[in-house]
């Protein structure tokens, strides 16, 4: 961490970094990745003396931590969040994420339009080609169907309006105009490939809401969300954390909570990346790739703010909790919320010594009396009137995602017969 060099440092285009200015940076990762934030940050709040969450001078959130940022900088606590994200709240407010996803029918159904056209250009492709070069005769056909794929699977528009109801409550707002601290989300323009913050200057008229969404859209998952004439997808593309949009809004100290840190499966005994599925593989390939890219940031940050002061939050790399548990399970995500409030209050116990006179220089100090007793539980069971609830609430969603499906498969078939057989030459297809 850099050494203390005075009380303020300015960096070009950015107000004056500020001992006692607390900023916060979360990372995406999907939901368990909000989940494990939600868990270390209640740690960080009960036991860091002077750090309040929800009273904090600069929010920055990439993806899913967008959802978080956002919800702290509308005054909702961790605490309160874990009980609307990761419990499922009982009182009818919830940001449960059975809720929150549907199918994108939209975008299937535009792919199944698409289709017969589709279709009859791989076919006529393929012919071309068989007749020419036999081997790339299947691959010429391949490209013309990939052309007719959906831009995403999955619809946000659910996520869109739960966030916008909560932040329509007493106290809060989906404007970013009147969040009490500077809240900065980050997408990426899918045209340009570049990092966008909603929040700033030319991009505050933006709802939060929809800016959460579009930071969230990972590629291929999600389709791209269009906000005026552009249209944005996953916040992560360019950078993991964005810290530096906090550290220009004047925070003199950064919390940064990444729970993508790559997994080390390497020791003995540990489970293997390489045995896993292709998810698995896919995640540690990401992860990997990231990793340069923060540490080469967090170096620039000592050059442009050297009077600041960042801390890293993050699973420790041998940890397989994080990195195998499955995105859909909500028995997972109230473990994972609980696994990492519990690592977190052990890892500021162990680095105390590194982390107190950071702290102190910006009015904060460590509570070792709070992380020596013993660690409370945080997750609250669910009672068997509650799962009961939640399996209901799954099983619906199921068969609503089946009856989805069943209709997809339909429209399928009728487009196939729509195609017509394959053509015998190019004029007919011209003729199609």
């Amino acid at each position: 961490m850099p050494a203390e060099r005075g009380n303020s440092t300015r960096a070009a285009g950015g107000a004056a970094t500020q001992r006692g200015r607390i900023g916060l940076a979360l990372a995406g990762g999907g939901f368990l990745a909000a989940a494990w934030e939600l868990g270390a940050l209640c740690a960080l709040s009960e036991a860091i003396e002077g750090f309040e969450p929800t009273r904090l001078d600069a929010y920055v959130g990439v993806s899913a931590g967008s959802f978080v940022a956002a919800g702290l900088a509308n005054a909702v606590t961790p605490h309160r969040m874990v009980q609307l994200f990761v419990e499922g709240d009982r009182a009818g407010e919830t940001l449960e994420p059975a809720r929150l996803l549907r199918p994108a029918v939209d975008e299937w159904w535009k792919a199944l339009r698409a289709l017969p056209r589709g279709l009859r250009r791989a076919m006529h492709g393929a012919w071309e080609a068989g007749a020419r070069h036999p081997q790339t005769a299947l691959w010429q056909g391949m490209d013309e169907l990939l052309r007719v794929l959906p831009d995403g699977l999955v619809d946000g528009q659910p996520g869109e309006q739960a966030l916008a109801r909560l932040f329509r409550e007493s106290g809060r707002t989906n404007d970013f105009r009147r969040t009490r601290a500077p809240l900065r989300i980050v997408a990426t323009d899918i045209d340009s490939g570049m990092p966008v913050a909603f929040g700033s200057k030319g991009y505050e008229h933006v709802p939060i809401s929809r800016a959460a969404i579009a930071s969230s859209a990972v590629p291929g998952l999600f389709p791209p969300v269009r906000i005026g004439s552009h249209r944005y997808v996953d916040g992560a593309l360019n950078k993991t954390l964005h810290a530096s949009l906090a550290l220009d809004a004047g925070a003199g100290l950064v919390f940064c909570l990444n729970p993508l840190g790559p997994f080390d499966g390497s020791r003995p005994g540990a489970r293997r990346v390489a045995r896993s599925r292709a998810a698995a593989v896919l995640a540690q390939t990401m992860r990997a790739t990231t990793r340069p890219r923060m540490t080469r940031r967090a170096e620039e940050h000592r050059v442009t703010h050297p009077d600041a002061d960042i801390v890293l939050f993050e699973p420790r790399r041998d940890d397989a909790e994080i990195f195998f548990a499955n995105i859909f399970s909500v028995a997972s995500r109230r473990h994972l919320c609980e696994h990492a409030y519990r690592t977190t209050r052990a890892d500021l116990l162990e680095r105390r010594e590194e982390l107190a006179p950071m702290l102190q220089r910006h009015g904060l100090s460590l509570d070792e009396a709070v992380l020596r007793t013993e660690t409370p539980r945080l997750v609250r069971e669910p009672s068997p009137a509650h799962v009961r609830a939640l399996e209901t609430r799954a099983s619906l969603a199921l068969r609503r995602l089946s009856c989805t499906l069943h209709e997809l498969e339909r429209s399928l078939a009728i487009a196939r017969a729509s195609a017509g057989s394959p053509p015998t030459a190019p004029d007919a297809v011209a003729a199609a």
